[in-house]
């Protein structure tokens, strides 16, 4: 694959008002898009926009749209919406293109462009990269006449098409009535579609994260701070809580007594709910190599396979595909239910955790606990520059920690798509071990990296 300019892991991120998320950039990417995704007949393109709460969305938003029209684009604008709500918009509309507005789980000062296809899944690379080399054309190239310029307008009743789509994904036989559930929306694009969709299935909803103000998405909420959840679910006495993230594509959960439920455990327990009754397809579930020792175990004991992918949710998304398999996700909560959405979804996932919930009859903290996690530790060492990874001591060391866990346990250390980090996760029966490999890696990358 080509060198990347733009596009990382998952879509263009960066810092707002800085290379590569400008105004500029945003233009480029609508310009550049547009192009790529106008085919050559006559008829009208579309392509639509949701975006988050972050103040920066004002400054892209309006990049985009101009980028967009001004190659012959129609435009559809949705408003704050879950990221797994465009890719349904796009669908639903017959368009040609969505896109996303957001830096998922970052502080507000960061921000990002997902692309999806008209088919509602992410784009491959082969196609951002197609994108990546129109963007640094001239600007004046492939233009439209005056007019053929795309036109522009909003989808007045885009939130509440998401919370229909939702809500037919419960189980129709069954109610949310008598289940207290705090819902944490992190201030983002869900605050106000998610506590509609649990009000509206029945439960007693206690809203944590739903008054955004352009600054404090993820802001001491949200999944990737999940103490305000449990706070609020050990105040109201909730049988439940629910964090997302800033876009809605992940999920947090906690048990009556605040305990945290991670994405292993959630998609154990759907796995289990659905192999019983025949709906788990494929055979077993797709994850990534972060999801933990445990849970592959335990599959195994159910005789259900894990496939282990790349990290990011678009690597797991592709081998469902390949595979068949409706279930899919990473320890971080991103789950993908294939048979309702084509990315993650972190409300449609915490609908069938209450499902499993309200059928069971029993309290979530006896079915928190699937399965006992190998003891896993993560570490991410920041670096200013330069690959540390390509350093002969690093390279020594990790060679090392491999020797060391074999047959016990699994170590990966890879650099983060999205931020200058190097992510280090070891796992294994010996948890002293695990410590000892951790430390060992992250005071070589260290060493490298000063």
């Amino acid at each position: 694959m080509s060198d990347r300019t733009y596009f990382g892991t998952d879509g263009i991120r960066g810092q707002a008002n800085s290379h590569p998320m400008t105004a500029e950039v945003a233009l480029r990417v609508g310009m550049a898009a547009g192009k790529v995704f106008k085919s050559e007949d006559d008829r009208r393109h579309l392509v639509v926009i949701g975006k988050d709460t972050r103040l920066s969305g004002y400054m892209v938003e309006p990049a985009l749209v101009a980028g967009f029209a001004s190659v012959g684009m129609d435009v559809r604008l949705l408003g704050p919406m879950p990221t797994p709500g465009v890719a349904m918009m796009t669908r639903s509309l017959r368009a040609d293109l969505g896109v996303m507005i957001s830096a998922s789980h970052n502080a507000y000062v960061d921000n990002g462009i997902k692309l999806f296809g008209p088919d509602g899944y992410k784009l491959s690379d082969e196609k951002e990269l197609q994108i990546e080399a129109l963007m640094d054309q001239g600007l004046a190239e492939g233009l439209a006449p005056p007019t053929a310029l795309g036109r522009v307008a909003r989808v007045d009743d885009s939130q509440a098409r998401y919370v229909e789509i939702a809500k037919a994904t419960f189980p129709r036989r069954l109610s949310l009535s008598g289940l207290r559930v705090v819902i944490d929306c992190a201030n983002g694009a869900a605050y106000k579609v998610a506590p509609v969709v649990l009000y509206e299935l029945g439960a007693d909803v206690i809203k944590v994260g739903v008054d955004p103000n352009g600054t404090n998405i993820n802001a001491d909420c949200g999944s990737t701070h999940p103490a305000a959840m449990v706070q609020a679910v050990r105040e109201f006495r909730a049988d439940i809580g629910i964090a997302l993230d800033g876009d809605a594509d992940r999920l947090l959960i906690c048990d009556e007594t605040g305990r945290l439920v991670d994405g292993d455990q959630i998609m154990a327990l759907i796995a289990d709910s659905w192999s019983r009754s025949n709906r788990l397809s494929g055979g077993g579930v797709v994850a990534t190599v972060m999801s933990n020792l445990g849970l592959e175990r335990f599959l195994a004991e159910r005789k259900l396979k894990l496939e282990r992918t790349a990290v990011g949710d678009r690597a797991v998304m592709v081998r469902m595909r390949e595979g068949g398999f409706n279930l899919g996700g990473e320890q971080s909560g991103h789950m993908i239910l294939s048979d309702y959405s084509t990315t993650g979804d972190g409300l449609l996932a915490a609908l069938q955790v209450l499902a499993v919930l309200k059928e069971s009859d029993r309290p979530m903290s006896s079915l928190a606990r699937q399965f006992e996690p190998v003891p896993q530790l993560l570490e991410n060492v920041r670096f200013a520059g330069g690959k540390p990874l390509e350093d002969p001591e690093v390279k020594a060391v990790l060679a090392e920690a491999e020797q060391r866990l074999t047959g016990s346990g699994r170590l990966v250390v890879r650099a983060s798509g999205t931020e200058p980090l190097i992510r280090i996760m070891a796992e294994g029966d010996n948890a002293g071990l695990v410590r000892q490999v951790v430390k060992d890696i992250a005071g070589a990358v260290k060493k490298a990296a000063s």
